[in-house]
């Protein structure tokens, strides 16, 4: 992958992807190794309804675990 795509659908498919496999050990080191900051990418989630789980290390729909 070259590059995080701008979808937010497909970004968090993405990001979930890349963490689950193992790539990254962390949503910090993804973000820097593709030149993004982990809180741009969080900020841009939450505006779309996921939340960011430290815990399962990956996003999650809001009220996902209520």
């Amino acid at each position: 992958m070259d590059y995080l795509p701008n979808d937010p659908m497909m970004l968090v498919s993405s990001i979930n992807m890349l963490l689950r496999d193992e790539e990254y050990d962390s949503l910090e080191s993804l973000c820097y190794s593709f030149d993004r900051e982990p809180e741009e990418i969080k900020s841009k989630l939450e505006a779309e309804g996921y939340v960011w789980s430290e815990e399962q290390k990956q996003f999650r729909p809001e009220g996902f675990d209520a």
